[in-house]
């Protein structure tokens, strides 16, 4: 006969009315945060409490190591009307000649009657890190004398772009890796003119900066003296603020106090004033990027003489993956959401496309 602890035995009335006792579970909550106030909830163990060497840091060099097999895409936009020097910023930037001129043969300027967006692409490698950039130029746009809606050609093909993202990812049998054409940067070049935003600039911006991460530069800043310049950039934040453009990087997007006081500082300094070129001159014995004018060398990289330096580590060397970050966690999850809720009310999700909110509205 089975016995309680106490030896009483039990009768059968006794068994079946006594709870079901369940295997033993030990639930560990740990709290331990020795980096100083509350314990953490989660138990965050720093490096002095571990028993010994674990290994975790190497998951930063296989990522590396996964990441200079694989590569990756950044896919950038040039607006502005011709003249501005959009191909030759380009041409700077990464060093090499990557702007569409500058890889057609015999290339002939002309304005075409529309906005025709064209795009080339390039594998770029330095330091055994390759990336496949894709510059997408839109020639035709601010040329016109009637520019009413000129931007619907550019909202389409982005949205375009997001479209093919998403049908993707709803395949049944997808791609291990789905090619990335999504655009992730719009440099917007501003002429210089000293005075204020156009209605067209304003236009455009205010409507792409909802699907797409715009940086404002003024283009051939070297036509302006340095008083005009800073009156100028003064009043072209005036005139985003005014007119509730939002332009990269947002602040609603920082993640922390860290990110706040980085990108504080590069939006005092927008919109860049940049000069661009693809010559090589002397001075000092070393050779610079620079424009040769009668008074002296204007130098490129140099951030006495103009912004592009401040651009180029913004695109390129401190932001880059924080643009490919925010372009497919907000611009496109935006898309996505939409696309999604117009599927589950009736609509096509993987049909054609049909227009934006904002082509709506043009």
């Amino acid at each position: 006969m089975p016995q309680s602890t106490n030896g009483h035995i039990l009768t059968m009335a006794e068994r079946e009315a006594e709870p079901e006792q369940q295997p033993c579970s030990i639930e560990s909550h740990p709290q331990v945060h020795v980096t100083g106030g509350e314990p953490h909830p989660q138990g965050h163990i720093t490096g002095s409490e571990l028993f010994g060497y674990v290994g975790i840091e190497a998951v930063l060099d296989q990522m590396r190591r996964k990441a200079m097999k694989t590569g990756f895409e950044f896919n950038i936009m040039v607006v502005g009307q011709s003249g501005l020097g959009k191909s030759t910023l380009v041409n700077t930037l990464f060093k090499s000649k990557v702007s569409r001129k500058s890889c057609t043969p015999n290339y002939e300027e002309k304005i075409p009657k529309t906005v025709q967006l064209q795009s080339v692409s390039h594998v770029i490698e330095e330091k055994g890190v390759k990336m496949k950039l894709t510059v997408i130029d839109t020639p035709g746009f601010g040329d016109q004398i009637n520019n009413n809606n000129c931007w619907e050609p550019i909202v389409k093909y982005i949205n375009e772009q997001y479209e093919k993202y998403l049908v993707e990812e709803l395949n049944v049998s997808r791609k291990r890796r789905i090619p990335d054409t999504r655009v992730h940067c719009c440099v917007y070049f501003l002429p210089p003119t000293g005075h204020w935003l156009r209605p067209i600039d304003v236009e455009f911006m205010k409507r792409l900066g909802k699907i797409v991460s715009i940086v404002p530069v003024i283009a051939k800043a070297d036509t302006l003296t340095m008083e005009e310049r800073l009156e100028f950039k003064e009043t072209i934040r005036h005139n985003l603020q005014a007119n509730g453009i939002q332009v990269y990087p947002q602040r609603e997007y920082d993640e922390d106090a860290e990110d706040r006081i980085r990108n504080d500082k590069i939006r005092e300094n927008i919109p860049f004033a940049v000069v661009g070129t693809d010559k090589e001159h002397q001075v000092n014995g070393n050779k610079v990027l620079g424009r040769k004018t009668k008074w002296g060398i204007i130098e490129v990289e140099n951030v006495a003489h103009c912004e592009f330096a401040n651009l180029r580590d913004l695109l390129i060397r401190s932001h880059l993956q924080d643009l490919k970050d925010v372009t497919h966690d907000i611009h496109y999850e935006t898309y996505r959401v939409r696309r999604l809720n117009e599927g589950n009310g009736g609509g096509p999700v993987n049909g054609s496309l049909e227009k934006s909110d904002g082509e709506s509205q043009l």
